[in-house]
């Protein structure tokens, strides 16, 4: 089975609360989406709520896959630039698979959603996004097409004298 792809869905309390699960589930597993193990979803709320306004500014897109039965299972927010001399690419944020679809492909099957709805974006020529360094995240996103331009060394914070690499993967999409 693979996952449904779904850009800009209508938010309601279903997909709120499916995204607010997905994040704390992502999260609790070790996933580098913002937050550290334990974390519960009232601490995660806040940070979706930023998303949605951006969303209602029109400044975030949200791309969402649903599994066969039609749970939340996969989401990707990209960020527009305000900056004049930016718009040409977009930021990709909060890539999550849920962890009981991991080994799957899916986290694969997002980016080539995500790269095909940005190619549908107006001027947009590439995607950036950060990872966490110490998971081999940028190995992962270096086999789906992305590059590595740049590396702040200890720049995340994980724990005290756990300092991660904050990396920067970039996929041309010309």
């Amino acid at each position: 089975m693979s996952l449904t792809f779904t850009l800009d869905p209508a938010v309601g309390p279903v997909l709120r609360d499916g995204i607010l699960d997905l994040w704390t589930e992502v999260s609790n597993a070790g996933g580098s989406v913002g937050f550290v193990p334990p974390v519960a979803r009232e601490e995660i709320r806040p940070e979706l709520v930023r998303h949605f306004v951006g969303m209602a500014e029109g400044r975030t897109r949200l791309l969402v896959g649903h599994d066969e039965e039609g749970r939340v299972a996969a989401t990707a927010f990209f960020s527009f630039n305000t900056h004049r001399l930016m718009t040409h690419w977009v930021w990709l944020y909060t890539v999550m698979v849920h962890p009981r679809h991991q080994g799957r492909g899916y986290g694969r099957d997002l980016l080539a959603a995500a790269a095909d709805a940005a190619r549908g974006f107006s001027g947009t020529e590439a995607i950036r996004l950060t990872c966490r360094g110490g998971n081999g995240l940028e190995r992962f996103y270096g086999s789906c097409g992305y590059k590595e331009v740049g590396r702040v060394p200890g720049a995340i914070r994980v724990a005290p004298g756990d300092d991660r690499d904050d990396i920067f993967m970039l996929l041309p999409l010309t």
